[in-house]
Formats: C-alpha cells, structure tokens, sequence
C-alpha cells in the first residue's frame, strides 16, 4: 500500500552539501532530492573544482550558494563558518563527500606511496569529517545530523584501493568518535556505505572496472554503476531528515547487499 506524506521529507531543513563537481557526483544526487523533498541548501568547493561546483549549482532545481572550502585551509574553514552564520541562523545536516589520495597511493602500490602522500589521504578524505563538524556544529542545534559517503572498509582489503582504503577505514572510526562526542548535542553522525557508481572521482581510481560487473553478479538486489545513485541519494536523504531521531555511529549500506555476500 502506498504511503502518501503531508509536507516533504526535509522541510524547511537548511543543509550544507559538499563534494559537488559535475551533476555525475553522488553529492549532486542528494542535493537534487533534499531540495525536492524541501531543503535550502549551500554547496561547498575547493581550488580547481570551485568553477565546476559553481557550474554545477546552476543545474539544481534552485540554484543555489557555493562557498569555498579547503578543508586543508584553517582560513577557509574558519571562513565558511562564518559565512553559514551569516546567511543562516541554524544548519541542520551537512552531507560530507569529500575524498582525495594522490596516485602513488592507489593501484597496487601499497608499499611504495611515502608518508607525505598518505597523509594528504588521510587528512583530506578521514580528518576532514571532523574538519565539516568544526564547521557546522556551532550552528547546529539537537536533531543536527552529519552524513558522510563511505566505502566500506571495515572487514577488507580492496582490489588497487590501497590507502583510500585505510582512510576509508579511518573516516569509519572517526564517525563513530564524532557520534560519541556530539551525541549529547542530540547531533547524529552516519555513515553511507555505497556501491561503486561511475562518477568522476570513481573514474581516477585504478582497477575500478574490476567492480563493475562482479558488484552486480554477488548482489542479492544488483547493483548497477550508473543507475543506482539515486538509491544512495534517498539514503543520505533519509538520514538527514527526522526520521532516524536514534541512529547515530552507524553505516547503511546501500549496494544491493554485496557486503553481506562470501566470495
């Protein structure tokens, strides 16, 4: 039976999304479907990326702000604090999409990326969920909610993923830490664990075909690299809206069921 609702899912809710570049991007999914289900939003982007991700807003259903976020920069970070503040008297869910490695860290090549590179990982693609709450929890009141992108790290080693793996794994913990500290704000912090789609990001990553066709083989439902971004889109959705009040530390997967498969 259907289940018809009285007002959109997120209502009134103001969002700050990140990890825009082009209308391919998962985080342009969730910030396409939050403004249809009601929310403002303010998007974020950084160096290079910044006059795509201001492209980019111009094809959402409103087209909205684009602030500058460097996650690496303390000025920027404290910049678009401050910037939130003034637009907006509360913000009431970010979404965090953001993720780097440089090549030495991908491909195979486990051993031989040097700690200057494995730390660009780690700092832009984990420590950064804790850099968007430093942004974002000082307008945030109880019911907040953070919900960052994942790919499941928690049990595996991953084909040519390497040391986006173990910031993958670290973005898990750190997750679950925010959770602990920012719960008795009444702020969650979830984690949504994704199936491979084809987006740029994915795109720079060595071997990703090598998930293309066995992804959907070993998935109860199946998965399908370009189509289930929207599947992903209604999750982060979800999450940020009211109807999880006591989910906090948590990761969704949403990719068919493959993580719940053996070889």
């Amino acid at each position: 039976m259907a289940v018809s609702r009285l007002m959109p899912l997120l209502d009134g809710k103001r969002l700050l999304i990140t990890g825009v570049l082009t209308d391919a991007s998962l985080a342009f999914g969730v910030a396409r479907l939050a403004q249809q289900e009601g929310a403002e939003v303010i998007l974020t982007g950084a160096g290079r990326g910044l006059s795509l991700t201001r492209r980019t807003a111009r094809k959402l259903p409103t087209e909205c702000d684009v602030l500058e976020l460097d996650v690496t920069d303390p000025a920027q970070v404290a910049a678009a604090r401050d910037a939130l503040g003034e637009r907006w008297d509360r913000v009431d869910g970010a979404l965090h999409a953001i993720g780097f490695a440089p090549a030495s860290c991908l491909g195979d090549n486990f051993m031989e990326a040097g700690w200057e590179d494995v730390a660009v990982a780690l700092q832009v693609s984990a420590y950064s969920l804790r850099t968007l709450a430093d942004v974002v929890v000082p307008h945030m009141f109880e019911g907040g909610a953070i919900v960052g992108l994942d790919f499941d790290n928690s049990r595996q080693a991953w084909p040519a993923y390497d040391w986006m793996g173990v910031a993958k794994a670290a973005l898990e913990a750190t997750s679950r830490y925010l959770a602990r500290d920012l719960g008795p704000k009444g702020i969650r912090v979830n984690l949504v664990a994704a199936g491979p789609i084809r987006t740029l990001a994915a795109k720079s990553i060595p071997g990703f075909s090598k998930f293309e066709d066995v992804w959907d083989e070993r998935s109860p439902l199946g998965w399908d690299v370009r189509a289930d971004a929207e599947a992903v889109a209604r999750s982060c959705v979800a999450l940020l809206s009211d109807w999880f009040p006591k989910t906090t530390a948590e990761i969704v997967h949403v990719d068919g069921g493959y993580h719940s498969t053996g070889a």
